[in-house]
């Protein structure tokens, strides 16, 4: 696997002083608990790793989109979980910044866990403000980030502090860059992509990127109307993302180019609504009604994108292939997800919905990789630099 570029939280120097470690805590809340804990189960590597060396720890992520100091956004939910999955000794700062938050990091003795409040209660957070980074990096004397599901942005928490400290790679982001980078530039071939959601224009890149490498790439959710609006197609009342038609007809035109095969779905699941009560029914993909919506590929797709996936040396999936929250159209999904569980190849499952419905179906560990990114995952796989990633100081540790 290739060589990580970024020096490893393996070769930090941790003594007893506190660690700033930005996490990826943006996890759904349910009546104020913690509905889905994956990704915080996701960064015990690297904290229990730091407890262990006898590091305090002062932890801070973002948490939803609050429009100010939102309690219902707040991290107390966060850390209450935190605490009933690491024997440590897990406590709630009032803020994110500020004169008594950096009493509490300078109390913290060896051991214990501070948890920031959410860092997008201050606004300089997305502006990457320069001030709000220097009182972040009051709070530790290193920084590492584990938050790769945030890495794509240059935030205060993620690119502004790690400029500030010596700045490392926590155990998962480092995982994840390697994982990733192996499927963009080392697949073992055939390489099949599946890739799935709502819009082409949010996945043209890593498509057009797919197109140079990719032994198969196959298409589902409603970003396939898309593609068959671009061939004439009817769609009926399907949901297109109609900014994507164009785009789609280009990646079409430059797959028969370069002989790369794009699949696309040869029947789809159809109702006279978005509704789990709607009328269902099943139809070859060129046969939409009008009055009717496709909301997930049919079981001929379904089964002819399982024998793909059966043959492929790596298999990359990114996107559901339907409306799997709704269970009349979760069966294509389903499908895909068992497939690639069942896949004798290399797996990497990209994080968003395609995550959730892996662990939704009880397969999230049968996979070889159940990445936490989905932004972030996908710029990497174009080829982009996560300012979160290159902020970091340069080193030679060997990705795993």
């Amino acid at each position: 696997m290739a060589e990580f570029p970024k020096a490893s939280v393996r070769d930090a120097p941790i003594d007893a002083s506190p660690v700033l470690v930005r996490v990826d805590f943006n996890v759904p809340l349910d009546d104020g608990r913690v509905a889905d804990d994956t990704r915080i189960r996701a960064a015990l590597p690297t904290i229990e790793l730091l407890l262990e060396r006898g590091a305090a720890l002062v932890l801070v992520s973002h948490l939803g989109r609050p429009e100010g100091r939102d309690p219902e956004l707040s991290m107390a939910p966060v850390s209450a979980r935190l605490g009933e999955l690491i024997e440590a000794e897990v406590s709630q700062a009032p803020a994110v910044v500020g004169d008594e938050v950096e009493a509490m990091a300078r109390e913290l003795e060896p051991g214990g866990v501070l948890v920031l409040e959410n860092s997008r209660y201050e606004p300089g957070e997305t502006k990457n403000d320069a001030e709000l980074a220097a009182e972040l990096a009051k709070l530790g004397e290193l920084y590492v980030n584990d938050a790769f599901g945030a890495a794509h942005r240059a935030h205060a928490t993620t690119e502004g502090v790690a400029h500030l400290l010596p700045a490392y790679a926590g155990l998962l982001l480092e995982r994840e860059v390697a994982e990733l980078t192996r499927v963009r530039d080392e697949p073992r071939h055939p390489l099949v992509v599946i890739l799935g959601g709502a819009k082409v224009s949010d996945k043209i890149a890593v498509i057009e990127r797919f197109l140079e490498t990719a032994d198969e790439i196959l298409i589902g959710g409603a970003m396939c109307f898309s593609f068959f609006r671009a061939e004439g197609i009817e769609t009926g009342d399907s949901l297109v993302d109609e900014g994507g038609v164009e785009m789609a007809g280009r990646i079409l035109q430059s797959a028969r180019e370069r002989d790369r095969r794009i699949r696309l779905p040869v029947d789809v699941v159809i109702a006279d609504a978005f509704s789990a009560d709607a009328q269902v029914s099943e139809v070859d993909a060129i046969e939409i009604p009008e009055g009717w919506m496709g909301l997930d590929v049919g079981p001929a797709t379904a089964e002819a994108y399982t024998v793909a996936v059966n043959r492929a040396g790596t298999v990359f999936w990114n996107g559901p292939m339907g409306a799997f929250e709704l269970e009349p159209f979760a069966a294509g999904t389903r499908a895909v997800a068992e497939a690639v569980a069942e896949a004798p190849g290399h797996t990497v499952v990209g994080g968003g919905d395609s995550a959730a419905a892996m662990v939704q179906f009880g397969l999230a560990d049968r996979v070889d990789w159940l990445s936490t990114g989905g932004g972030a995952s996908l710029e990497l796989l174009e080829g982009r630099e996560l300012p979160g990633v290159e902020a970091l100081l340069d080193g030679a540790g060997v990705g795993r």
